[in-house]
């Protein structure tokens, strides 16, 4: 009998990726509160967390022969032309001149509450741009952690069942994807 291809669904291994960047945030701040470490002490800490957990979860997954399904919504309807296309135009804002006395002070205050009511819708709207924003970040890194995990998941046809051949691998990969963010902060240090 044939063993079937586990598959891991990309909603899940985003969960688990943002888990492991919490985790790590929250390592680094408890260790780091009883010392006074750099911030590339702190960035070798965080991504040598990120990269053990990659290259643990890559060698299983590589091991198991696991594969993967994107199950993540498109939005093909969704066009942003539009949208910014329409964002150019500001609109002219009336110089509003009051007289002095009582209708100028009446006028004064209404002007006033329609300032809030404005201040308040723009406060809205800027919050629904800022959610929109971060909605937007975090589907850019979904397809980033699907696309690589599914680039790492493709050869797992080839490493079912040896450990040696899925850590080799694991480790490859795991080198490809950190490695040049070590080279970047290590760079930086040297030359900062």
């Amino acid at each position: 009998m044939k063993d079937s291809q586990t598959y891991l669904k990309g909603k899940s291994i985003f969960t688990v990726s943002l888990l492991v960047i919490g985790i790590t945030i929250l390592t680094v701040y408890l260790t780091g509160e009883n010392y006074n470490r750099t911030v590339t002490s702190n960035l070798y800490l965080s991504l040598s967390i990120i990269g053990m957990a990659l290259f643990l979860f890559m060698t299983y997954g590589l091991y198991r022969g696991v594969g993967l399904t994107d199950d993540f919504p498109t939005f093909k309807k969704f066009q942003t032309s539009d949208i910014l296309a329409q964002s150019t135009d500001i609109p002219n804002i009336p110089n509003v001149e009051v007289g002095d006395g009582i209708g100028g002070f009446i006028m004064s205050v209404l002007l006033w509450i329609a300032m809030t009511v404005l201040i308040f819708v723009l406060l809205i709207v800027l919050e629904t741009v800022f959610w929109l924003s971060i909605f937007v970040i975090l589907t850019m890194l979904y397809w980033v952690f699907f696309r690589a995990l599914k680039l790492v998941f493709a050869t797992s046809y080839k490493t079912k069942g040896d450990i040696g051949i899925s850590a080799i691998y694991s480790f490859a990969y795991t080198a490809l994807y950190l490695g040049w963010i070590f080279g970047i902060v290590y760079l930086n240090e040297i030359w900062g």
